[in-house]
Parts: C-alpha cells; structure tokens; sequence
C-alpha cells in the first residue's frame, strides 16, 4: 500500500543544540556554541526540502539532531507520528531505518576494502533477516534501481567513476525502503555531466518511490531545480521558509537576497558579476545581539541590535524573521 500524500511525515519545534566550549582546570562548560537554536520546520510527504546557508549555519548540525546522531539540548521532533527523543532502544533503531542519509564525497563515504554487495547490503545485515540469496537479490534489485548493472555488486569502489560511486551511496540509502533522505551536498564533489545525470536519477527516484528528501547544498541551481520548499539559515537560525518558487521569485530576508546575489550571472562574464557578502559570519558561541544577521545587513538599523525580530508571514507559507520586511 503506498503512503499518501500530503501527509506531514517531519515536524521540527523549536529545536535547540549546544555544544560546551570546555576549559578551566576541570574542563567545565566554560561557553555553549549555539549550533541550533530554536530552529521549527514541518515538511510534508513527497516534498524535498532545500536547506541552505553559509558553511557553519548549522544545517549539517540540524540534520544530524533529525537523524538521531547528535542529542538535542532541547525541542521536539515528530517523525511519522512518532515523538523520535521519547524513543529508546529497539523502537528508535526500527525508526531509524527510516531516515538515511548520502553524503557529499562518494570517494570516502564508500569503504574501499569491501565489495559493493557488501557496502549496499550492510543495512540489510544489520535490520533484516534474509538468506545470503535473498541478499544479494535485494542488492542487484537497488544497483538497477540507480542505473548500475547486476554484476557491479562483486566489483570494488575504486572501480567506479565519482558519479557511478554517487550511485552506489544512494542504493545503499534506499536499501531498507526509508521515508526519509538526506542527501547531504550530493553532487559537490562529482563532475558537472554526472551532476545533472544524479539530479535527475533522485528526482526519478523520489517520485517512484515517494520519497521525502532533505537537501543540503552549497548551489542555488541545484537547490532551484530540487525543492519544493526553502529553509535559509544563519548562524543557528531559520531566517526565511517557504515555497522555493516564491522564495526564488521575492527573497524577503537581507540575507537571502544577499545569498542570491551571489550566484554568478550566465549573461556578464568575469569575476565581477559575483556579490559576496560583507563581513565574516560571527561566532556561534557569542553570537549578536537582536538580530544575528545586523552586523552584516545594509538595512539594519538600531532596533535590529536591540531586539530578536519577529518571523513574519508575507504569504501563507513563506516568511521571514526581520523588522523590515516589506508585504
């Protein structure tokens, strides 16, 4: 029976991760860094999720509180009806199998001693009961599945090309059937025809077998051509979500038009039609006060120092957290 769609299948409430800064003679928490810090997001079955910022935002964080590799200092998640930090033992390992994850660099994610049936069938050894045949059916089954042939599975990693290894890590996420991928920068370390080739095979993929994806990445493209939804980061914080259309369309927060002035424009040439962003991302562990982004934002003005703004809704989906949005 396949699931429905429309369903909310992820819920986010106010999630927040610390991590202690440590010193003193008895290595006592001496700072917190603010990785995560009340960070609320819902996403519905079948939607791709695109999360996006500048590196230490904390996306990669986020993601791994939902996967249950890092603890939470404090929030709630719901995934599939199921409180996940209630959870313990036996009953959060078969919730487990649900949510898999591909990361960026098929060239270390892969262990390069083992064959690919045995990389592929890991997850099966460790959550099913099969036969060695019914193994390495499952297997051949997921290796066609991606666009590989049967008899890849008794051949090595280093064998393969970056993005036919980019192949063998997604069969490997969709071994136990999950409801959940992340797929961590996936195609940031493989050539640019293998890129669109993978792009393609996930989108294939998340429509076959209904899939719900979480997409980290560096390129707006690849976030545009994706998502469904946008969630904009910065420093611990989600600063704008909504529909990806319309997030693309009319960018709301400061930071986000600044993130998107930064995509090099096809039509100039030259480094000169890149806009960075000035200024460094301050630290997490002594972030700004009101709002994170003031220190860096051409409209701030003196309330944005003093005051955490507001996250306020333009549309019925799609808001941001600033003073100066305008409707």
């Amino acid at each position: 029976m396949g699931r429905k769609m429309g369903m909310t299948l992820l819920e986010v409430k106010e999630l927040k991760k610390y991590f202690p800064v440590k010193g003193g003679f008895f290595s006592r928490p001496i700072a917190w860094v603010k990785a995560v810090d009340g960070v609320s997001l819902r996403l519905e079955q079948g939607e791709v999720l695109g999360l996006v910022g500048e590196s230490g935002c904390g996306k990669t964080t986020l993601v791994n509180v939902i996967l249950n590799l890092e603890k939470p200092t404090a929030g709630q998640i719901i995934f599939d009806g199921k409180d996940l930090f209630k959870m313990k033992g036996k009953e959060m390992k078969e919730v487990r199998k649900y949510m898999q994850i591909v990361f960026q660099d098929p060239f270390w994610s892969l262990n390069p001693r083992l064959l690919i049936k045995d990389i592929i069938g890991e997850p099966l050894v460790v959550h099913m009961r099969m036969t060695s045949g019914e193994l390495i059916k499952r297997v051949q089954e997921l290796l066609e599945l991606v666009g590989l042939p049967k008899e890849a599975a008794y051949r090595y990693p280093h064998e393969f090309s970056g993005g036919e290894r980019q192949r063998i890590a997604i069969a490997r996420a969709l071994a136990l059937k999950p409801k959940l991928v992340v797929l961590d920068e996936p195609t940031s370390a493989i050539d640019a025809l293998s890129q669109a080739q993978i792009l393609k095979l996930l989108k294939e993929l998340k429509e076959e077998l209904k899939l719900t994806y979480i997409l980290i990445s560096h390129d707006l493209s690849v976030v545009n051509y994706m998502a469904d939804k946008i969630a904009v980061m910065y420093l611990g914080k989600i600063v704008e979500y909504g529909p990806a259309e319309d997030v693309f369309k009319n960018p709301a927060h400061p930071y986000t038009k600044a993130l998107f002035m930064s995509i090099p424009d096809p039509e100039k040439e030259g480094i000169e039609s890149i806009t960075t962003l000035e200024g460094e991302v301050p630290s997490a562990i002594n972030p700004p006060s009101g709002c994170r982004f003031h220190t860096r934002c051409p409209v701030a003005q003196e309330i944005c120092k003093e005051k955490e703004p507001p996250f306020i809704l333009l549309h019925e989906t799609h808001g941001a957290a600033c003073f100066f949005i305008e409707k």
